[in-house]
């Protein structure tokens, strides 16, 4: 579990910088949707964690 986050934090880091250059047209929007793919994807992948997590413990 700390591991998938670990991996989840470190992809959503390199994308984050990734999103961070300077683009124009397309390929701003482009970047801007696959930083915000990123995200989701991490909080979900979270969230699925924590789920997981709570029932190990049941």
């Amino acid at each position: 579990m700390r591991l998938t986050a670990l991996l989840v934090g470190l992809f959503s880091i390199f994308l984050l910088n990734l999103g961070a250059c300077e683009r124009e047209g397309p390929a701003e929007r482009a970047g801007e949707k696959v930083d915000e793919a990123t995200e989701q994807t991490g909080e979900t992948l979270e969230r699925a964690g924590e789920k997981v997590e709570e029932q190990s413990r049941q």
